[in-house]
């Protein structure tokens, strides 16, 4: 009797084994590159909270590739996922995976980025951050700092996303109620450090005279500092703001290289993205666009945001 009771605690202990694994939730997460600070802070968020929730991320590199990215996600559907994690290339090429996973009957979450397709159907929700927030916290520091007059450069992101456009949107709204602002120019580094830093050393050797940089991320923020730097003006002669709040862009704050920055949550926007995927893989009700909020970083607080990294 003790042999059969062992044989059945066995078979029972196999079967739950079993049953777990089976039960262990899989999600696909196609990023649109892996190659860029945010986005590798948010890739890393939402690892660690998939492996406190016990749930199985895959994730791939889209290498700022739409057709790649639409291949990822038609492979996350023949393996029958059980969601969707999606940090779109182009905001404005998102309808075929929108398509293709409502199609597939998987829940498919944007995360970051929110599709520019203003109504999405259901099984398709947004986890992401009001940029248009961003651009306003950013600009109406640096004219405050200004005194309300000036010229002022923007440095725009990618232009095939439309958190590039809403940021910028936002610092036009406030530029809207300083008609002593001028905005002298206006041009894209593509999110990235060295071609801000090319960029401003361009709008240096052309003789224009600024105020102040309205920087899409921290990155081109940096870089343009650094240019400045080079050219043998001083951190003080020009005002750089930034957008993000990575450990760089804190760093570059409280050094006075930027005079601030707005914080995007890499982690809330991850920790929500994960726990919105589990709900809807569980047939759960989320709602459709959960925003993250921004805050902005300044030389008074920024020590605050560098210990709420480390946490």
């Amino acid at each position: 009797m003790r042999i059969k009771t062992r044989i059945a605690t066995l078979a029972l202990s196999l079967l739950m084994t079993s049953t777990g694994a089976m039960a262990e939730l899989k999600f696909g997460v196609s990023m649109s590159q892996f190659d860029d600070n945010w986005l590798t802070y948010l890739r890393e968020s939402m690892a660690g909270k998939a492996k406190e929730e016990g749930v199985q991320l895959q994730f791939e590199d889209a290498r700022s590739d739409v057709v790649k990215q639409l291949n990822q996600v038609q492979s996350f559907i023949s393996q029958r996922v059980d969601a969707i994690i999606v940090n779109p290339v182009d905001t404005a090429a998102t309808r075929n995976i929108t398509q293709a996973a409502v199609k597939a009957g998987i829940p498919l979450i944007y995360v970051n980025r929110r599709p520019d397709d203003e109504k999405l159907p259901e099984g398709v929700i947004t986890v992401a951050s009001n940029d248009l927030e961003a651009g306003r916290l950013q600009m109406q520091y640096l004219v405050e700092k200004m005194g309300g007059k000036g010229n002022v450069v923007i440095m725009l992101g990618d232009l095939a996303n439309n958190s590039t456009h809403n940021r910028t949107k936002g610092m036009k709204e406030v530029l809207a109620k300083y008609p002593g602002i001028t905005v002298v120019e206006e041009q894209t580094a593509n999110y990235m450090r060295d071609k801000g830093m090319d960029l401003m050393s361009n709008w240096l050797l052309s003789g224009r005279e600024f105020d102040a940089v309205a920087s899409n991320n921290d990155e081109m923020g940096i870089g343009a500092a650094m240019a400045l730097q080079q050219a043998g003006r001083g951190k003080d002669s020009v005002l750089i703001g930034g957008v993000d709040g990575t450990p760089d862009g804190l760093a570059a704050v409280k050094r006075g290289m930027l005079a601030a920055s707005v914080f995007q949550d890499a982690r809330g926007q991850a920790h929500g993205t994960v726990e919105a995927a589990i709900k809807m893989a569980k047939g759960e009700p989320v709602e459709q666009t959960l925003w993250i909020p921004y805050e902005l970083i300044t030389p008074e607080n920024v020590e605050s945001f560098q210990a709420r990294l480390k946490q």
